[in-house]
């Protein structure tokens, strides 16, 4: 650019193009062009670039290319996979440069371009998102549920151990209690949890959980291009941050309710963030949002999947693979189920008839042994061999007072044994404990005895033990006191 200034400042002082030529040792060309333009206007190509190795092949590999769009993208050519084609089916004698060049800037005109998207307050984007995290000493994966309001750029981050139908509920309806409101719009992609099936004209028949959620809550649901995740850019992006920042190193909580807990808690602290571009922070931005977004209905929206289906011989009842125990005296009835994301509900008619925490596992069977105990007494010798027992983790002190039991009335002490473990059908595992060592303490090892004991520890009395009915109880002798004993108390030497 100096020798461009000299050379024109030197013909234009009256200095002619061939002095100037011969002054700056350059050619008589260059002078007239730095005499037509003011600034260097660079290399312009005026025809187009030839290749004429490749240019015969261009049709072929265009062909290749354009029937990639049909087939999975892990599966589509490479440049390498072009060229190794071009040399043994068509006898190309190229290099693999102009190859890989032309299958690149075929690539990059073919790349889709996106419209700058303006949004208004109120309207809210949902996804899920997965991790690696640690709950309760196991590692496992984290599904974890994002809300991004593009407006504020605020947001909402949930964890769960599946992605189903109740956990988007579940999602959606701590997301409307952390923020106070509930938005005008949400923008989904075509989770099958949402979205039942996309009808031909476009339309989304929805799923049954999610048509009741929206008909609860009210506002409009909107969805992007199947298998195109950029029409809900902002979301997309808002899951790798929240998987950056908030699970990085991997998150260790000893119960899923501490990790959200910790989640909850970053997503208020971000509000206090000013991103780049913005003068005001998240938390001020966001209050534009929530004057635009509707109030909360009087009650929340119950996330559970409904279902139904009929106790079994072995007292249990099938939801999603696994088998959930209730009380024998409902076998073989028809009950209805309500499936949380922490919980399983089984009932019959009016009445809730067992609850179980939620098992993520399959072809899994989930006992409450209490369930089980009426059925035990009258099948004594099943109490070994019984399934829902094997793993019930009871306090030392009920062993002994098994042992005990046994030895002194022999079958009948095994059945009064399960008649006390039946007491937990009534009572708090803690105060029949504490009954049990009270019993052990006192070798009142009976049903009757340890009935009346956690009675007195509910009811906060001292026990009063009837020895004449429980003969194998151990004697107390108390000799009777006469009047004249007291006659002491009146001496001078008591005095």
């Amino acid at each position: 650019m100096d020798m461009y200034r000299k050379v024109r400042l030197a013909c234009a002082e009256g200095m002619s193009q061939r002095e100037a030529a011969r002054h700056f040792n350059i050619s008589r060309d260059s002078v007239r062009k730095m005499m037509a333009f003011s600034v260097p206007p660079g290399y312009r190509r005026k025809a187009a670039v030839k290749r004429p190795k490749l240019d015969a092949f261009a049709r072929i590999i265009d062909a290749w290319l354009d029937g990639d769009r049909d087939v999975h993208r892990k599966q589509r050519h490479t440049a390498k996979r072009v060229f190794e084609r071009l040399k043994a089916e068509h006898g190309f004698t190229g290099g693999y440069t102009i190859v890989k060049d032309y299958v690149r800037e075929r690539e990059r005109r073919g790349r889709e371009m996106f419209v700058p998207l303006a949004h208004p307050p109120g309207h809210v984007q949902a996804d899920f998102g997965e991790a690696v995290v640690i709950i309760g000493g196991v590692e496992q994966k984290a599904h974890f549920f994002v809300m991004d309001l593009p407006h504020s750029d605020a947001c909402f981050v949930r964890a769960y151990p599946a992605a189903t139908a109740e956990a988007w509920v579940d999602g959606h309806v701590h997301a409307f209690t952390f923020f106070g409101k509930v938005p005008a719009s949400v923008l989904y992609d075509n989770d099958r949890c949402l979205v039942a099936k996309i009808l031909p004209d476009g339309t989304r028949q929805r799923a049954t959980l999610f048509n009741g959620f929206l008909s609860h809550y009210l506002f409009r649901d909107r969805y992007g291009r199947p298998g195109k995740g950029n029409d809900k850019g902002n979301v997309e992006g808002l899951v790798g941050y929240s998987r950056r920042n908030f699970m990085v190193p991997i998150p260790r909580f000893a119960t899923w309710d501490a990790f959200n807990d910790y989640l909850e808690d970053q997503c208020r602290k971000r509000q206090t963030d000013a991103l780049r571009g913005q003068s005001e922070t998240i938390g001020q931005r966001l209050a534009r949002d929530l004057a635009s977004m509707s109030d909360l209905p009087a009650a929340p929206f119950d996330a559970c999947d409904q279902a139904t289906g009929r106790v079994s011989s072995q007292a249990l009842v099938r939801y999603k693979t696994n088998d959930y125990s209730v009380p024998v005296a409902y076998g073989h009835r028809d009950v209805w189920i309500r499936g949380y994301v922490d919980a399983v509900v089984i009932g019959c008619g009016g009445e809730v008839i067992a609850r179980h925490p939620r098992c993520y596992d399959r072809e899994d069977m989930v006992f409450d042994p209490i369930h089980y105990l009426p059925l035990i007494e009258q099948k004594i010798n099943a109490l070994d061999q019984a399934a829902p027992l094997a793993d019930w983790d009871l306090p030392p002190e009920f062993a002994t007072l098994r042992r005990l039991m046994e030895a002194c009335m022999q079958k009948t002490g095994r059945r009064e044994y399960v008649q006390v473990l039946r007491l937990l059908e009534s009572f708090g595992i803690d105060d029949l404990h504490a009954a049990v060592k009270k019993a052990l303490q006192l070798g009142a090892v009976g049903f009757d005895a340890i009935k009346h004991l956690v009675l007195c520890q509910v009811e906060k009395r001292p026990p009063k033990l009837d020895l004449d009915v429980y003969p194998y109880l151990p004697r107390a002798h108390v000799a009777t006191t006469s009047a004249a004993a007291y006659m002491c108390l009146l001496s001078e030497d008591a005095a």
